[in-house]
């Protein structure tokens, strides 16, 4: 059974994730731009564009770009969500797997998609939106299991793409990847070639290459906080610790291979687990509390 929650949790939770999203189309529009300089040859479709036979004219991926922006801006502000919420998840979805179907698969966008995609689907603006201050007050329950369920699946979609991490882990290496040289030979390898290329590397990385004791341990750890994922499903508390351990695993990723997980290591993946209310509420409170020191010192 979904277990209720606060629309102004799942509300929040557009608000935030939603911006993060915006920012990134924003600060990608390099990248969206850049695919109507590619050959047509380099066209190799992937997620929802497979069913393209051929590239969009110009128009449409420009049109394309700038309806996003604008639904975007819509969903964070809850303005007629029941059409901009699924229209901006559907949008986002479509910009960056067309973007994708050009080179690299940026496997790191798709935890962040899903769950906008989630947002765009449930009542996630009931409250904290346009569309809210319009309603008549008293016409949606506080709380509720349909403001659970997003939050909940949200919760699942994040616990699933680790456990998946894990699996894939298993699949290509098998029990390998904990008892010999395996995690040390990728580690070796990715900053070499980032050094062959004159990119970034990981100093901490080619540093620790020369104990390999310590690869094993490392690997068996990753191993297991990714297939323990469905734990954090149980209890909070259990989550709470999966999510400390799971964040420490991307920051000790960017320090040793120099990877940048943004939507996690920001912590952006993981507030569905938490009472984001509760965190926007002392928020405001000590800002109130600044503002009130500040008049009786003024």
């Amino acid at each position: 059974m979904i277990d209720p929650a606060p629309a102004v949790r799942l509300a929040w939770l557009r608000v935030v994730i939603g911006a993060y999203a915006l920012v990134y189309t924003l600060v990608r529009l390099p990248a969206w731009f850049g695919v109507l300089r590619y050959r047509p040859t380099q066209f190799h479709p992937v997620g929802p564009i497979t069913l393209l036979d051929q590239p969009w004219p110009d128009a449409v991926v420009v049109g394309l770009v700038f309806a996003t922006v604008a639904l975007g801006v819509a969903f964070c502000l809850g303005w007629r969500f029941r059409w901009t919420g699924p229209g901006f998840a559907a949008a986002f979805m479509i910009l960056l797997s067309y973007r994708n179907s050009w080179g690299m698969i940026f496997h790191t966008e798709n935890l962040m998609v899903f769950h906008v995609l989630v947002l765009g689907l449930g009542r996630s603006a009931d409250a904290v939106s346009l569309d809210a201050r319009v309603r008549r007050t008293g016409d949606e329950p506080e709380v509720h299991w349909r403001y659970g369920w997003p939050i909940r699946l949200m919760c699942a979609v994040t616990v699933l793409v680790y456990l998946l991490a894990g699996i894939a882990k298993l699949k290509h290496a098998g029990l390998a990847w904990v008892t010999s040289d395996a995690l040390l030979n990728f580690v070796a390898y990715d900053n070499v070639r980032k050094l062959e290329l004159g990119a970034g590397h990981a100093w901490l990385g080619g540093f620790l290459l020369t104990y390999d004791e310590l690869f094993p341990p490392l690997a068996a750890l990753s191993l297991g906080i990714e297939l323990g994922a469905p734990l954090a499903l149980l209890h909070p508390r259990i989550a709470r610790v999966w999510v400390i351990l799971i964040w420490s695993f991307h920051v000790g990723v960017l320090l040793v291979m120099y990877i940048f997980f943004h939507y996690p290591l920001l912590g952006f993946a993981f507030l569905p687990f938490f009472a984001i209310e509760e965190a926007v509420d002392r928020m405001r409170a000590w800002i109130a509390a600044r503002r009130s020191a500040s008049v009786r010192v003024a």
